[in-house]
């Protein structure tokens, strides 16, 4: 099996400095890494070029001209790996993410385990995602799926993991096979639920493994749960849920009832816990408007122009075409 992984960078250089560092001494080898910075202007691409010269030709470095959030890096990072014709997994994470030395080899053991008790049909694998003091990490520690079989809870607890329905982008293992077949993630979402909506795409008539195997530390500047208050950043929050619910495949009907559900109760807990409710009140506007009158643009309309290679924009291009994203 050979691993690409992508990490997307944005003005976080120490951070940064420390994720390539523990990429770089993984026990298990990645094969090839790909850099995607974000228009970082705080020295991070001069901190990735240095630590990618001992990669040699088994790192690509794609400097973008303008900042294109988490969905559009890792549309553009994920279309870099996927060329390569021999990729058999995508593992990707953000700059603040730092693997423990057995991340990518606690992942490919449990895959190679769970081939051995039946179809290989996984798509998506992720990490156990732990803070700073070691604890999990409740922003990227996912349920189990849903309705889930007996057969499919047995399957995933004989290899150690737990079967899922959508994982975050701190850490996770994307088959390249499945990539090529339902697209890239939106790059219009630029921030918050593109790895919801990307990995439950992936999944859908797929299956997916939550591995404790495999520990990363995502180091926030606190230990917190997606129900703290996001200030500004709720716009994104309300208007790409709503594109989820209303304009994405990657749920079932009946799951988008109890997803919708469970995000409303959320959003209850932000308001309540918010110290500037008044702008909580702005960005649900906002979001609001925008998520019913507008659908997101095309990823390869979103990146045309970002400074993504030719090679890599080529990728975008028919991936798009192929899935009308």
């Amino acid at each position: 099996m050979r691993v690409t992984a992508v990490l997307v960078a944005y003005n976080r250089r120490e951070l940064l400095r420390e994720s390539l560092a523990a990429l770089a001494a993984q026990s298990r080898p990645v094969d090839r890494l790909v850099v995607v910075d974000n228009s970082s202007d705080d020295g991070s691409v001069e901190v990735a070029a240095e630590m990618l010269e001992a990669w040699g030709e088994r790192a690509r470095h794609i400097q973008l001209t303008e900042n294109t959030g988490g969905a559009g890096g890792f549309a553009a990072g994920i279309a870099a790996a996927v060329v390569e014709e021999d990729t058999d997994w995508v593992w990707v994470m953000d700059d603040d993410t730092v693997p423990g030395p057995d991340a990518l080899a606690g992942a490919l053991e449990t895959h190679e385990r769970y081939r051995a008790t039946g179809p290989d049909d996984l798509a998506v694998m992720g990490s156990r995602v732990v803070w700073t003091d070691g604890e999990d990490h409740p922003m990227n520690t996912p349920k189990p799926k849903i309705r889930a079989s007996a057969a499919e809870r047995a399957r995933a607890a004989s290899v150690d993991a737990m079967e899922i329905r959508s994982i975050s982008f701190v850490s996770a293992f994307l088959r390249a096979a499945r990539v090529r077949e339902q697209g890239l993630p939106i790059a219009d979402y630029f921030l918050w639920n593109d790895d919801f909506e990307y990995s439950a795409r992936l999944l859908r008539g797929a299956r997916g493994l939550y591995v404790p195997a495999s520990v990363v530390t995502h180091r926030t500047e606190k230990r917190g749960s997606s129900d703290q208050d996001p200030g500004a950043r709720f716009f994104y929050e309300v208007r790409n849920k709503l594109w989820v619910f209303r304009r994405s495949p990657a749920l079932f009907p009946w799951e988008k009832v109890l997803y919708a559900a469970a995000t409303a109760r959320r959003w209850f807990r932000t308001f309540r816990a918010s110290r500037d409710r008044a702008q909580l009140r702005d960005c649900l506007r906002r979001g609001w408007s925008e998520g019913w009158l507008r659908a997101p643009r095309s990823t390869r309309d979103v990146l045309r122009d970002a400074g993504v290679p030719v090679d890599v924009m080529y990728e975008v291009e028919r991936l798009s075409r192929l899935n009308g994203r």
